[in-house]
């Protein structure tokens, strides 16, 4: 694609696999829609009718673009949905408010490498595994930065290696997550939490069944927001042997992070 702001909606169907949509440059290659929850007013469901950019279409690349829904501080407005297997987004902005970025589908497997993502609350959702590596996730208000909905059966849920959490200059009271659902998976290694980063790291959202249900981690975290003697004691401090099974192979499985390593070792 070449350099512009492209204003429209745009879809993947499912039909349509093994599909690039690589842009000139991250900063100048710009969809941008404005749908949200109350423009669509389609009843309970509205907010996943407002995705900018909808990936219905498995093996889907997408690499140096600037994906934002501009629709403000109105409620639930997804900029990139992710309904399809073996994605990858490598340099991308994704930009919004509430439910930025939503990763979807039970036996998905979504990565992304080298992004920028913003929102306000649980800016990244969804029931997928996704694996976020040397990623920025920056807060624009005093909320949550996931809500993860993993179902019970799913060993991963989100993962962040080697990300930066950082914040706008008035955001200082902001959660690593919150569940969606009640065997929520989240864990974060080698991250650099920023001191907007809530001392208790996690949320339970009002469900009781949380604190036994959930799996909330972290390894090696550094940075003002690390407080680990004041996390819930729920969360886990994960031991380096239970680092090691956070691989790419294991949480990607083995054929889509050979196909991971081959696109990003060139």
């Amino acid at each position: 694609m070449k350099n512009g702001v492209y204003h429209e909606k745009v879809t993947i169907p499912e039909w349509n696999t093994n599909l690039s949509l690589i842009g000139e440059s991250k900063e100048k290659t710009i969809i941008t829609y404005d749908d949200y929850f109350g423009k669509i007013n389609l009843g309970r469901n509205s907010t996943f009718h407002t995705a900018t950019l909808l990936v219905e279409g498995d093996d889907f690349y997408a690499k140096n673009l600037t994906i934002q829904n501009a629709a403000g501080k109105v409620g639930q407005a997804i900029a990139l949905s992710v309904h399809a297997n073996q994605v990858m987004i490598s340099n991308c902005n994704i930009l919004g408010n509430q439910d930025t970025l939503y990763l979807t589908g039970n036996d998905n497997k979504q990565y992304f490498n080298k992004c920028y993502i913003e929102g306000t609350v649980d800016f990244i959702f969804g029931q997928a595994t996704a694996l976020f590596e040397n990623c920025e996730l920056h807060s624009l208000s005093n909320a949550y930065v996931t809500a993860a909905s993993t179902p019970e059966d799913v060993a991963y849920g989100f993962v962040f290696k080697d990300c930066k959490l950082t914040a706008a200059d008035d955001v200082n009271s902001v959660y690593l997550g919150r569940p969606w659902r009640i065997y929520a998976k989240t864990v974060y290694l080698n991250c650099e939490m920023g001191k907007h980063i809530k001392a208790e790291g996690w949320n339970d959202w009002s469900k009781p069944e949380v604190p036994k249900t959930t799996f909330y981690a972290e390894f090696n975290s550094k940075g003002e927001g690390f407080q680990p003697t004041k996390r819930v004691v729920w969360s886990h401090r994960l031991k380096k042997s239970e680092a090691k099974r956070y691989s790419i192979e294991n949480i990607m499985g083995l054929s889509f992070s050979k196909a991971i390593k081959e696109i990003f070792s060139k």
